[in-house]
This record gives C-alpha cells, structure tokens and sequence, in this order.
C-alpha cells in the first residue's frame, strides 16, 4: 500500500486532485487493530461450489493464456441470454457484449471512451469513489445530483437543471451504492426522457441489479423508450455471485456503443481472467437460485444490521438493494464522518466507511457513515454487540 503521507512531485497533474479510495484507508485500518470490517463490500462466504469446479477444471485443462480481447464466446453468449431471460432485452454476443476486469474497468473504459476535456457528465450523489476519478482523467466535469435524506430520492428538478449544452452522459448507479436507493420507474423515465431529449449517452451501473429487497424489481434503463441505442449498461459476476476478487464484469448495448467502449478497454487490460470467464457463463446459466438466495439472506442481515444500529441513538436509513445501509451520526457530537470512523476501530473494534468521500456536496454527506452488512450474521451480531458496549459519543 502506497503511504498516503509521501510527496508525489511527479504525479500528473489530472490525478492530483484525487484521493487515494477510501477502501484502502478502512481496510489497513481494520487488519492494524483487528477490527471488524463492515467497510469494504465483500461477502464472508464464497459463492456456488459448483462455479469453482469449472474454473478449476479451466485451470488444469490449458485456458491460461490469453482469452479474446472482447471476452471468450461462451460468457459473451451468456451474459447475452441472462439479458433476454430477466430483461426481454435481445443482444448480439458477438458485437453487442464485451467482457471487463469488473465493473470497475468497464465504468473506466465507458467514460475514457465517450467523455473528451471539457465536457460534462451528470453523476448522481454519492457517487462511488472510482466514478470521480475516471471522470478526472477524462478531463471531463462532473455535475452532481444528489439523492437527498432521508428517502435519497433523485429531485427531477435538480436533474433536468444539471444538463447543459455541455452534457455529453449521465453515469447512474441503481440499486445505488451507498445510499441503498432503488431508482423508481418515475425516476428512470425522467433520465431517459432527458437522455433522449439532449442526445445524451446513459452509463448505467448495474452490478447490484440482483439484490434488491421487500419485492422490488430491476428495471434496466435500456428497456425505456428511445434508450436501447444510447445506454451503455455495466454489471458484474462478483456481487451477484460472491465472487468479488475475480473481477469479471461485463458492459452490453449496440453495436456502435460497445465498439466505442472496447476502443478504450483495450488499452486498459486488453484482456483478463481467462480461466475464470467459462466459470462465469456456467453461473450464469446454471445457478440463478444462488442470487435469489442471496437476496433473501442479505435482507435478513439487513435488518439485523439495521435493528441493532436502531438502537444506538443514530438515524439509520433503510436500504432498498445492495448490501450496505447509511446512520447518521451527528447526535454523537463527532464535527463530520471520517473523524468519527477513524476513531471507531479504537472505541468499538468496528471499522465502517465515511459516505462523505462519495460527495461533492459536503454539507449533504458529511455526518453519514456506510456500513456493510454482506457478513454471516455471527459477525454482524458481534460487530452490533462491540458498538453496544462502546463509547461512540466523542
């Protein structure tokens, strides 16, 4: 790990402005005091035995050189049937389908790709920490909307007065990481009737799009009218699969867009994984029962996280999809977030994330603190039972 406190005098001047990710921060933070890490999202408990076979069999069967550039047939074919089986959305694998380094490579690759010096690319708050750097080595400028508390949902009004004639796309996340937010068909209508409306491009980040909670439904914005040649839609075989070390994702729309997103991705890895992919397709084709299973527990955890954070004289917000939920945590007296987590490990032996890295708008997130509740219930229960017993008041 690089030691944030080391001059760099010959870092370019595009990175200068970003911080080092905040994952890194939290998680040597969690392994020097042997916290609990309910910061970095990642499960406890890998994912199907069955997908570890394949990859396995890959391994030990000659699949370890180079996959095609584009991604092996057999998951670019895959990720091509899960869109039509859950979507009715019908894509060509061959030219319609690429395969990333995760979702990470394939968001970096969309805005590297489709986003020149100078132009905009509305990006709804909070964002995930990589989205304001990739736009920052674009040269482009973000314009971020925030989802405001305590519902986090995306004012239409302040949407439709971040696009200027400046716009090139709109970067959405749903489900929304951290905030939990489901975007609502209202929601999705309005960004694509502005889309269309601007002839803007929609990259849309879709990784969590199988762990939603209370019934509620993915809606891909690629399905609304008019937007099945301007989305490009990204997701990812590691949250969906438990998987995240892997770092298989995908990115799917026409022709023209993938095209234009593999001229960037190609200089990025070029290619990755090549054992890994094969597994990837037989999870998709075989083991859908996993990520509904997972739905289910991961609501169960949810709300054991989130009862036991009620009870800590914190507002806690509900999440509707993905696996993290935010508290506010100004009633214990801490000046903003970061200060009050980087003093948690000590108090609690309970590391979380300070959601106001993932703002522009300081004021909006400054006192909200992510925890991640992808853990097996015993840890979660010890992580509530330390916060308990703690002094978390400063």
């Amino acid at each position: 790990m690089v030691d944030e406190g080391v001059a760099l005098p010959r870092l370019a001047r595009r990175l200068r402005s970003i911080p080092p990710t905040i994952f890194t921060t939290m998680s040597a933070l969690a392994v020097r005091t042997g916290a609990i890490n309910l910061g970095q999202g990642f499960p406890d408990r890998d994912g199907p035995t069955s997908v570890l076979d394949v990859a396995a069999t890959m391994l030990h069967t000659g699949h370890n050189q180079y996959a095609p550039g584009p991604g092996v047939p057999v998951l670019r074919e895959a990720v091509a049937e899960h869109q039509a089986r859950h979507y009715g959305i019908e894509l060509d694998p061959q030219s319609q389908v690429i395969v990333t380094a995760g979702a990470t490579e394939a968001i970096a690759a969309a805005v590297l790709a489709l986003v020149n010096p100078g132009d905009e690319i509305v990006v709804l708050e909070p964002f995930y920490d990589s989205y304001v750097a990739n736009i920052e080595m674009a040269g482009g400028v973000r314009k971020p909307v925030t989802l405001h508390a305590p519902d986090f949902r995306l004012d239409l009004d302040e949407l439709r007065a971040a696009v200027t004639d400046r716009t090139v796309a709109m970067l959405v996340n749903t489900p929304h990481n951290p905030t939990g937010a489901v975007l609502t068909d209202a929601e999705l209508t309005a960004i694509a009737e502005l889309a269309v409306e601007h002839d803007l491009v929609v990259i849309t980040d879709e990784v969590y799009e199988h762990l939603l909670f209370d019934g509620r439904r993915h809606v891909p914005i690629a399905t609304l009218p008019g937007m099945a040649d301007r989305t490009v839609t990204i997701s990812s075989q590691g949250k969906t699969f438990s998987f995240t070390g892997w770092k298989v994702g995908w990115v799917t729309g026409s022709p023209e867009l993938v095209a234009t997103v593999l001229s960037a991705k190609q200089w990025l890895t070029f290619t990755n994984a090549a054992p890994l992919q094969p597994a990837v397709a037989h999870a998709l084709r075989n083991e859908e029962s996993f990520f509904e299973g997972l739905a289910k527990e991961l609501q169960a955890k949810r709300d054991l996280l989130c009862e036991g954070l009620g009870r800590l004289d914190v507002d806690v917000f509900l999440p509707e999809g993905t696996y993290f939920a935010l508290t506010d945590v100004r009633r214990y007296g801490y000046a903003d977030a970061l200060e009050f987590c980087l003093a948690l490990p000590e108090r609690a032996g309970v590391v979380a994330i300070p959601a106001q890295v993932f703002y522009d708008n300081q004021d909006q997130g400054r006192h909200l603190v992510r925890w991640a509740f992808c853990k097996e219930v015993p840890v979660l229960e010890q992580a509530i039972d330390r916060l308990s017993a703690a002094s978390l008041r400063k």
